[in-house]
């Protein structure tokens, strides 16, 4: 299981690149391993070319190293305070991606004027935080935002994307759309004030794209 994780994991910092999330070594995905008190990280400071499998590094849910040659990424103890005060996340991304960054930097949450909003996020994109890198601080930070949010996104303030999802791959979809979301508001803030969506509209396209939208297996 863990040998599958490490797998999947670095496979899906290829997508950070691939959407244009991420600049030189910044950014990271991790996956808990299931039935396990173990998560698995990208390790620090190493470029996304020479990123493998055998690279990526196994912690427990302290933080603490458990299996890998490198460094954990420093951003290791906020995604080990999450799995510890979330038990239905199952992988956790973080990004500095252009413009959902400048809305954290701006500390605005990013609000709810795109059905592709409303399906994906449930309302608008909440605003976390400060904090200092390092520490468990953007964990508590993301857990005190995200506990009960329909969002599996938060901007921290002044930093960037941690996304969430129940699986790493679910993460990092979230971390694609909260970019796409935060860069055509943005656009649409250009051209003049953004229209809202209705609550109970919101409320019905987020049922709708949760709970019917693509392929579900017959029961």
């Amino acid at each position: 299981m863990i040998e599958q994780l490490r797998e999947a994991v670095c496979g899906l910092h290829a997508e950070l690149v691939r959407y244009n999330l991420v600049a030189w070594t910044a950014g990271n995905v991790s996956g808990r391993v299931p039935g396990e008190d173990l998560f698995v990280i990208k390790p620090s400071g190493v470029s996304y070319d020479d990123l493998t499998p055998a690279s990526m590094v196994v912690c427990d849910l302290d933080g603490e190293v458990v299996e890998g040659d490198y460094a954990p990424s420093s951003d290791t103890a906020a995604h080990a305070y999450v799995y510890r005060h979330m038990p239905e996340v199952g992988g956790v991304v973080h990004t500095h991606s252009t413009y959902a960054s400048a809305w954290a930097a701006r500390a605005e949450p990013i609000p709810c004027v795109l059905t592709a909003m409303a399906d994906e996020f449930g309302g608008e994109i909440p605003v976390g935080p400060f904090a200092l890198i390092g520490g468990d601080d953007i964990g508590r930070g993301v857990v005190e935002v995200l506990s009960g949010h329909r969002s599996p996104a938060v901007l921290m303030q002044n930093h960037g994307v941690f996304s969430i999802g129940d699986s790493p791959k679910a993460a990092v979809k979230a971390a694609v759309m909260c970019e796409d979301v935060a860069r055509t508001v943005h656009v649409s803030r250009q051209l003049g004030d953004p229209v809202p969506i209705k609550q109970d509209d919101i409320d019905r396209l987020y049922d709708r794209y949760q709970n019917v939208y693509g392929q579900r297996s017959s029961r």
